[in-house]
């Protein structure tokens, strides 16, 4: 939707809710007269139209034959207090896939347009009643893997990064009426770097570089890590693949090549979302579609954000492992599992040393750097996941900006807009410092309130509109 495609007010219908079996459906409705569309298809229809705003009315939704459809409850919403700042009819129905279908198709016969994706959201928007970052946060909100990025986007959804970017607004707008009265009054000979304090362009440069550093751990928590399960067969990659997800996925077997294709599923690590997956065993096979398995998981391991590599503890480190250990290029924990076979080893070994039994020097020899992390644990009990979890959690957030006491940027968009508030500030600086005129500082700081205004949307390009609200399901 851009604002060329919208038609203001006009009547809209959508189903709100996943069309499967539930307890409840619910169809929403927004735009002019919808209160009086929808009360023509109400057993109570006097009762819709004199209902208060944040209301509920009871009856039943019939067609025009009378013919009962289903018992249901009427959310009434009246402008401006509803989400779309127009009047709207949430209809609660039972969540039969059937009944939610019939109800919408009977709103459609009845006056109503099929809403677009995000169109309710949209109108939120040019309505006043939301900006960008809370209208982008309603997504993020639906896509979240985890209670930690739920609770980023939900941040942002209650004005966090608004009032941010307004704060930020507002020092390079103090600084702007202080240059303007400059210019109107000159008093004396001053440099240009002297005729405004520098000390609120330079408190907006570190918020806006503290804002484009957060982009980066954001995108980890909203798209989530590839993280590759690898390993010889048997290593046990299918039982710690059961384990972190907690419910038996993937088979398990003591029969080598049990896993011929890989399997993916999302799982929560000390809070990130991470596609976690389960490939074939590493061996030289015969078996043609065997093999083909052991090739997706070579390519899958290549294009990883972090490589768990199983050896069996019970079976120790061969050729192969060494060979894969060395030469790989992407983040990788060496994970030892079976270790609550240790005993065993130590035993045999004559030994109380668990990693001099298993030749650990030996293993980070092998290793590029000698500081890949290893870690003992037994997938069958649950022994070492912590200190797993704790080690691919710091891998993951090397370097990132992940813990803030508010709201970071929530898109790419955002970012691009931030980084180049943030160049046109700077450079604002650089221009004062080089005694260039006013208005080239000025030009600098309009260029970057303009940058700024289009994160929150108060300057936003049609088309970045349409890029926005396409991803959004028809019911917001």
């Amino acid at each position: 939707m851009t604002p060329n495609q919208y038609t203001p007010e006009e009547p809209i219908s959508s189903i709100a809710t996943a069309l499967s079996p539930a307890a409840l459906g619910i169809v929403r409705v927004s735009g002019k007269n919808c209160i009086e569309l929808v009360s023509k298809v109400f057993s109570r229809p006097k009762a819709l139209l004199q209902a208060d705003g944040n209301t509920l009315v009871y009856g039943w939704i019939q067609n025009s034959a009378s013919e009962k459809i289903d018992e249901v409850m009427l959310g009434v919403y009246k402008s401006p207090k509803s989400f779309t700042g127009e009047d709207m009819v949430e209809i609660y129905c039972h969540g039969g896939p059937a009944v939610v279908t019939a109800i919408q198709n009977l709103m459609l016969k009845s006056g109503f347009r099929q809403a677009n994706r995000g169109e309710y959201t949209f109108r939120a928007y040019i309505n006043g009643k939301t900006d960008l970052t809370k209208a982008e946060a309603v997504k993020e909100i639906i896509d979240s893997h985890t209670d930690v990025s739920r609770s980023h986007a939900a941040g942002r959804l209650s004005g966090e990064l608004f009032n941010q970017i307004d704060s930020i607004k507002k020092l390079i707008i103090d600084t702007l009426a202080a240059i303007e009265v400059e210019i109107e009054y000159p008093e004396d000979e001053e440099t240009i770097a002297d005729t405004f304090d520098r000390a609120d362009i330079e408190t907006a440069i570190t918020k806006l570089q503290n804002l484009v550093d957060s982009w980066k751990g954001e995108k980890l928590y909203q798209d989530g890590a590839r993280v590759v399960l690898a390993g010889k067969t048997n290593a046990g990659k299918s039982s710690l693949f059961n384990a972190v997800l907690k419910e038996e996925r993937a088979i398990v077997s003591d029969i080598e090549g049990t896993t011929r294709d890989w399997l993916e599923s999302w799982a929560s690590i000390n809070g990130i979302p991470v596609r976690l997956f389960d490939t074939a065993g590493l061996r030289q096979t015969s078996d043609l579609i065997e093999a083909k398995g052991v090739e997706l998981s070579k390519n899958l391991a290549n294009d990883a954000d972090l490589v768990l590599y199983l050896v069996d503890c019970t079976a120790g480190l061969c050729d192969d492992d060494k060979e894969f250990i060395s030469h790989c290029d992407e983040p990788l924990i060496i994970v030892f599992n079976k270790a609550d076979k240790a005993d065993e080893i130590q035993k045999s070994k004559n030994t109380s040393d668990l990693h001099e039994s298993l030749d650990f020097q030996e293993i980070l020899k092998k290793t590029n750097d000698n500081q890949t992390p290893v870690v003992f644990i037994s997938a069958k009990n649950g022994d070492g996941l912590r200190e797993l979890f704790d080690k691919m959690a710091k891998i993951l957030t090397s370097g990132l900006s992940t813990e803030r006491e508010q709201a970071g940027l929530g898109s790419a968009r955002q970012k691009e807009a931030v980084q180049e508030a943030l160049e046109c500030t700077k450079h604002a600086l650089l221009s004062a410092d080089d005694n260039y005129t006013l208005d080239a500082v000025v030009q600098d700081l309009e260029d970057a309130l303009d940058a700024l205004g289009e994160v929150t949307g108060d300057v936003t390009p049609d088309d970045v509109l349409g890029s926005i609200f396409a991803n959004f399901c028809v019911g917001k």
